[in-house]
């Protein structure tokens, strides 16, 4: 396996970076995760802006290269991954010692990439079944705290959900996602995903309002869901809201749509709408990587 690393491809042994690097001590790094359909990448221009927003919130946006497509591209044909993950790095990079950030920035730009199996209408899942999910003791930072709209290194919060989680595992029960709520009780999203939920016909996931990150999948099942015209609604949610939901499922890039088959020990499953969002879903892939 190649990886990207500044500006080279490099053996996967050979792709290391400084430990003074700012990423790696500070968590001072964005990072996009991507799904590659038909050795194309889905929805670009969508996680490039993300990864340039938040590059901007955390004031290096400067730094980030402005052939990182094509950077992106190269990786996946000396792979030779049409059907593959990516998941592309940028940090600050090594500056002198101390918290506060120098004006001077040389980016750290790493783009790893790993097999997938093939998407669209005659794909298969990268899930072997649908998510358990157990709500959390460890909560979402505030906005205040953490800017929720970037994907930053700061991984930390997830990291305990997914310990809380191995920590109440069995034989006979283990969950696969952790939901978050933030400060107020409110459901948010899982440590990778984000939730949604159907009650009465009406689809229903959290408002951005909250503290979120806007994921690309999401905003193209609420797209698709548009189109549809069905009912949709975005707002604050507990985690009963779940629990007793007809059914629900969680969005990422690599799980695409995954159903939750139960939350909290609670049998929840998927349903009419899931099945059609999935068909939708799976259609669109198709429709932009696998069409002629």
């Amino acid at each position: 396996m190649k990886y990207h690393v500044n500006g080279e491809l490099v053996p996967e042994d050979e792709a290391t970076v400084s430990v003074r690097d700012r990423g790696f001590l500070y968590g001072d790094a964005v990072f996009e995760t991507m799904r590659v359909y038909g050795g194309q990448i889905f929805e670009w221009d969508a996680h490039e802006n993300r990864l340039h927003d938040g590059a901007e919130r955390l004031g290096f946006d400067n730094a980030v290269p402005d052939d990182l497509h094509e950077r992106a591209r190269e990786t996946i044909a000396a792979n030779e991954l049409p059907e593959a993950y990516l998941r592309l790095t940028v940090s600050r990079g090594v500056q002198s010692r101390g918290l506060t950030p120098g004006e001077a920035t040389e980016p750290t730009v790493v783009i790893q990439i790993g097999e997938l199996s093939h998407g669209g209408v005659d794909g298969e899942s990268v899930w072997a079944e649908p998510a358990t999910v157990q709500i959390v003791k460890t909560r979402r930072a505030p906005d205040v705290a953490l800017p929720a709209d970037a994907k930053t290194h700061n991984y930390l919060g997830g990291v305990l959900a997914r310990l809380e989680l191995e920590r109440a595992a069995t034989e006979q029960y283990r969950a696969d996602e952790a939901l978050l709520r933030d400060m107020d009780g409110n459901l948010v999203e899982g440590t990778t995903s984000n939730v949604f939920f159907v009650e009465d016909g009406t689809l229903k996931t959290p408002s951005l309002d909250g503290p979120i990150l806007p994921g690309v999948t999401r905003s193209v099942v609420l797209d698709l869901a548009a189109d549809e015209r069905f009912p949709v609604e975005t707002g604050e949610y507990v985690p009963a809201d779940v629990r007793s939901a007809d059914e629900a499922f969680l969005t990422n890039s690599t799980w695409e749509l995954r159903p939750i088959e139960r939350a909290d020990g609670i049998a929840v499953g998927a349903g009419p709408v899931t099945q059609l969002l999935t068909r939708l879903f799976d259609e669109y892939v198709e429709q932009r990587h696998y069409d002629d």
